[in-house]
């Protein structure tokens, strides 16, 4: 989960803004997944969806910088330590 955006949160590297919707549109679709109703499921397949979201994510930024090498190393650092992706 990233981290809250305060004042005092160290600003992105360039080349944030071209990548901010699509993670924004991650965030959503996390945040429906989580408030999805887990009725009548067992517990792991009510994480199932999260789990599916997170995976998407973290590879869509591996994909970035080591496939198509759209984003710098300071970018792709700054999204691992910002917890928007998995160290792999």
């Amino acid at each position: 989960m990233p981290k809250i955006k305060t004042t005092r949160t160290k600003k992105p590297p360039e080349g944030y803004e071209d990548i901010e919707s699509i993670l924004d549109d991650y965030a959503k679709k996390m945040r429906d997944a989580e408030n999805e109703s887990h009725e009548g499921k067992r517990k792991a397949e009510s994480l199932w969806p999260i789990m599916r979201i997170s995976h998407t994510r973290s590879r869509y930024i591996y994909e970035l910088y080591y496939k198509r090498e759209a984003i710098s190393r300071e970018l792709y650092d700054w999204l691992l330590k910002e917890g928007y992706a998995d160290a792999k």
